[in-house]
C-alpha cells in the first residue's frame, strides 16, 4: 500500500515540476493580492485598527488562498487521466481504489503546501515576519490540513465528472465564495449577522484563523478549536472522497 501511494505521490510531483508555466502562473494571483491589498488597503487598516500592520493580517490569508486554489484544482488530474486512458490502467491494477485516492490526495496536498511555502517566502520579502520556529511548525500543520481538506474535496468532485470545463466552472463557483468569506482579507468581527453566519460554516475560515493565530498571533476562535475542526473536516472529506472514488468509472 505504501509503495502504491508513494508512486502516485511522486507522479504528481513530477508533473508539477515539469510545468514551469503552471508554477509561475500560480504565483501571479497571490502576488497581486499581496501588493494591491497589502499596500492599497494597508493605510486604511492601520488607521482603523489603531496602528496594526495589515500585511501581518493579510499574509496568512493569501498563503491559505494559494493552498486552496492549488489543492482543489488537483482534481483536474483525475479528469485528465480519465480522458487519456491512464485512469483505466490504474483502475485495473491489483490495488485498491482507496490507495489510489490516498496517493492522489497526498500528492495534490504536497504540491499545494509547496505553493503555500513559496507564497510565504514572498510575504517575507514584503516585510512579514514569523515570530519563531515553533510558530512556523504550527503554521505548517494548518497548511497541511487546509491542503488535505481541499485536495480531498477537489478529488471527490472530480470523481463524479468527466468534463474539464464543467469541473473548472463548479470549482470557481465554490472556491471564490469560500475564499472571500473566510476572513482572509478582512476581520470577522463586527460583520453583519448573515455574513458572519456564512463565514462560520466556511471550512477555510478555521484554516485561515488557525494559520493566522500560529504565524501572526491573531486568532478569533482559538488555535486549538481551529485545529480540531480542520482535522475533523479533513478526515471527513477524505472518507467521502474515498467512497466516491470507489464508485468511479474510468
Amino acid at each position: 500500500m505504501i509503495e502504491v501511494i508513494y508512486i502516485l505521490w511522486l507522479r504528481q510531483l513530477k508533473h508539477y515540476w515539469r510545468s514551469k508555466a503552471r508554477l509561475l502562473g500560480s504565483l501571479g494571483q497571490p502576488l497581486l493580492f499581496l501588493v494591491t491589498f497589502g499596500f492599497g488597503f494597508g493605510p486604511m487598516y492601520t488607521r482603523a485598527s489603531g496602528g496594526a500592520n495589515y500585511l501581518d493580517f493579510l499574509a496568512p490569508g493569501i498563503v491559505s488562498m494559494s493552498i486552496l486554489f492549488t489543492a482543489v484544482f488537483s482534481g483536474l488530474e483525475v479528469i485528465w487521466d480519465r480522458q487519456f486512458g491512464f485512469l483505466k490502467e490504474t483502475m485495473v491494477a491489483p490495488i485498491s481504489r482507496t490507495e489510489i485516492m490516498i496517493g492522489k490526495t497526498f500528492g495534490g496536498a504536497t504540491i499545494a503546501i509547496i505553493q503555500g511555502l513559496i507564497v510565504l517566502s514572498l510575504t517575507y520579502v514584503l516585510g512579514f515576519r514569523i515570530p519563531n520556529l515553533a510558530s512556523l511548525a504550527v503554521g505548517l500543520v494548518f497548511m497541511f490540513l487546509i491542503a488535505i481538506f481541499f485536495t480531498g474535496l477537489g478529488l471527490a468532485i472530480a470523481s463524479k465528472m468527466k468534463d474539464m470545463q464543467g469541473f473548472q466552472l463548479i470549482m470557481n463557483f465554490l472556491i471564490m465564495p469560500i475564499f472571500f468569506l473566510s476572513g482572509a482579507l478582512f476581520p470577522l468581527e463586527n460583520l453583519p449577522q448573515a455574513i458572519y453566519f456564512v463565514s462560520r460554516i466556511d471550512p477555510l475560515t478555521y484554516g485561515v484563523d488557525g494559520l493566522r493565530g500560529a504565524i501572526a498571533g491573531v486568532s478569533v476562535f482559538g488555535i486549538y478549536n481551529d485545529l480540531a475542526i480542520m482535522a475533523l473536516l479533513s478526515v471527513l472529506v477524505c472518507l467521502i472522497g474515498a467512497f466516491l472514488f470507489s464508485k468511479i468509472e474510468a
